[in-house]
């Protein structure tokens, strides 16, 4: 049995979107829960088993994981059917590991140093800057039309988030609008966010 803790309007929609987007709703229980928010409101749920109160978290027959690229992962492994993830063997299944690894890794920790006006030598040197982040993006997408070359997959799914959520960091110009909005306009992208708009 698959569960999923989840809280509207947080990192954990990215993953209610790609329940949607593989058509498993039957096969994973989502719980919502509550969590500490960034404005200061909401609070340590004790309905959430993730070990510092944070979302996703899921459950898979008892046994549980944290983590957003850990768990995108996990279940296009599961539903390896549904096309999402490549699968052992196949050729791009490194890139796709890369981008899952690199979105948690580096894009989400240069994010904050962005927002937080973070500017550190040593930070730049482990995780390079937001400018190297938007170039390595921007770099890939002017060669495929997707992160992992003719189509779409949990990479895509993950790292644009934080153009769904930021919209301000999106360049103008580039392959990258293009792509948002092709990510943007799958239709389980469009429900997850009418559905949380009127949340």
């Amino acid at each position: 049995m698959l569960t999923l803790f989840h809280a509207p309007r947080s990192r954990s929609s990215a993953i209610v979107q790609l329940i949607d987007e593989m058509g498993v709703h039957g096969a994973v229980t989502i719980r919502e829960v509550g969590i500490s928010r960034q404005d200061g409101s909401g609070g340590a749920d004790p309905q959430n088993p993730h070990p510092d109160g944070k979302v996703p978290f899921l459950t898979h027959d008892g046994v549980g994981m944290s983590e957003l690229n850990a768990i995108a992962l996990y279940l296009t492994e599961v539903f390896p059917q549904t096309g999402l993830g490549y699968a052992p063997g196949d050729p791009l299944r490194g890139p796709y590991l890369s981008w899952l690894a690199w979105y948690g890794n580096v894009l989400e920790p240069v994010l904050h140093f962005h927002f937080f006006q973070i500017d550190s030598p040593q930070l730049a040197r482990t995780f390079r800057d937001f400018p190297t982040a938007m170039a390595r993006i921007e770099a890939q997408l002017a060669q495929t039309p997707w992160l992992i070359g003719d189509r779409y997959s949990a990479a895509d799914l993950l790292v644009v988030q934080i153009f769904l959520r930021f919209p301000a960091l999106m360049p103008e110009t580039g392959p990258v609008p293009d792509w948002v909005a092709r990510c943007a306009g799958r239709p389980a992208a469009k429900r997850i966010a009418k559905e949380e708009a009127a949340g």
